[in-house]
């Protein structure tokens, strides 16, 4: 797509800068990269999937552990096929595509602008597009043993299709009474014509998902709710006004069984972009499902014996567009007063990858160095470094987050006491050995 004006992106660098961070720093990096990559799917490694379970983890704190009406779930990503078409994605769920008769790629029809030029035409450098038509971006697999009795499935295209298929049982099991939600985090894919800006847009993707089962007289102050929130865990992150605002869904733009709807979205270097949707979905999915199923998903109220098919107000935050908002977010890069500069990722200590390093000043403080790692390693992810100079050291972990790095110098043996490092503000405290966890704790707790 055609970046938008630099007065609508606040960025001094280039999304190539970022791109290039992550896979230098093994953050994010395509999947089968010896083979030269596949189009759309990408591998998080060690420092991105410490990233990536972070923000999950502080999902489910916030929306499920801390909640007594979320019960979460995990549900397998191959549903029965009848679910699809109850939900409509067997006959709805599809983009519109063309394909160029020259050099045969394929692209969206209503983003032809990203298209570019032809490479296969001479004397014209114009694609050669065949009529739009539609294309469904599920992903078909098949079951059985025998490819002849073989039954067609589909990778699940959305987590949310799952709950409520378990809704009754989970409600029955967890003695829960609407309203009440139910969470999981989980992959989904889609066949997407045309993967791009980086992990923005993938065939394969997670999603955090949470569906609540309301009373119909209810549904908009639950949806008030959840979209405040929604913006407050992403205020949690980090982001500020300048780069996260809701975006309402006009009458126009709701899905026909919709009757509230709102996106939450990050300014990317590419432009603002969902990265959260808030929905309210009426009662379409426990109908359809109860329809399909010829099971009925309908809650009587025990105090009232009023029977009725709850609504559901949906929240569903793309994992991977989150985490590359916090790596956007995060990402700078700075002159320092004598002229070096060093490139750093400002991201909150709850999400950072690495929470604290471990550096000895000399190889020879290595024993009681390790000694504290070790006992530091035990509560939170660290890392233990003791190659190079101690400058050196402090870039290699600015860079990837990393909020304090803890130094044992010669004076450590007479004193007792280490330096700590703040990643942002470069300064540095001096304190005892023995405080250095409940101090790294309390400020990873705070994120201060």
């Amino acid at each position: 797509m055609n970046p938008p004006p630099a007065s609508e992106t606040p960025y001094p660098w280039r999304m190539e800068d970022l791109v290039s961070l992550c896979a230098r720093r093994g953050i994010v990096f395509p999947s089968s990269e010896i083979y030269g990559g596949i189009n759309g799917f990408w591998d998080y490694g060690p420092l991105g999937v410490e990233l990536k379970n972070n923000l999950k983890a502080l999902w489910w704190q916030r929306v499920v552990r801390e909640r007594d009406d979320v019960e979460g779930i995990d549900t397998a990503i191959i549903c029965h096929p009848r679910t699809w078409e109850a939900s409509g994605h067997v006959e709805h769920f599809s983009d519109p595509m063309v394909d160029c008769r020259a050099c045969k790629k394929r692209f969206r029809a209503d983003q032809l602008e990203d298209a570019g030029k032809c490479s296969a035409r001479e004397g014209s450098s114009e694609h050669d597009f065949t009529p739009a038509r539609h294309f469904n971006l599920m992903l078909r697999t098949s079951i059985g043993a025998s490819e002849d009795a073989a039954a067609t499935a589909y990778l699940r295209a959305e987590t949310c299709q799952a709950i409520f298929n378990d809704m009754k049982r989970v409600r029955e099991t967890s003695r829960q009474k609407v309203p009440f939600g139910i969470a999981q985090i989980g992959k989904a894919f889609r066949n997407e014509i045309n993967p791009r800006n980086f992990t923005f847009r993938s065939r394969e993707f997670e999603q955090a998902e949470l569906e609540f089962f309301v009373h119909p007289s209810e549904r908009e102050k639950w949806f008030e709710h959840w979209l405040d929130e929604r913006v407050a865990f992403h205020r949690e992150l980090g982001f500020g006004d300048d780069r996260l605002r809701v975006r309402p869904h006009q009458p126009t733009e709701l899905a026909h069984y919709a009757k509230a709807a709102a996106d939450i979205e990050f300014l990317f270097p590419f432009g603002w972009q969902e990265i959260e949707g808030v929905h309210d979905r009426g009662d379409w999915d426990l109908r359809r499902h109860s329809e399909y199923s010829s099971k009925d998903l309908a809650y009587t109220d025990e105090e009232t014996k009023e029977r009725y098919l709850p609504m559901v107000i949906e929240t569903s935050v793309g994992v991977d567009r989150t985490c590359l908002a916090l790596l956007a977010n995060g990402y700078a890069e700075e002159t320092l007063a004598e002229g070096d500069v060093r490139t750093v990722l400002r991201l909150p200590p709850a999400i950072a990858p690495i929470k604290a390093a471990v550096l000895p000043l000399s190889k020879k403080l290595a024993e009681p160095a390790h000694r504290l790692e070790r006992e530091l390693r035990r509560h939170f992810n660290t890392f233990y470094d003791e190659s190079g100079n101690i400058g050196r050291r402090y870039r290699r972990q600015d860079e990837v987050g990393t909020p304090f790095c803890v130094t044992i110098d010669f004076e450590s043996e007479t004193d007792g006491k280490v330096t700590i490092r703040h990643r942002d503000a470069m300064s540095q405290d001096r304190i005892s050995i023995d405080s250095v966890l409940p101090w790294l704790r309390e400020r990873l707790e705070t994120g201060k």
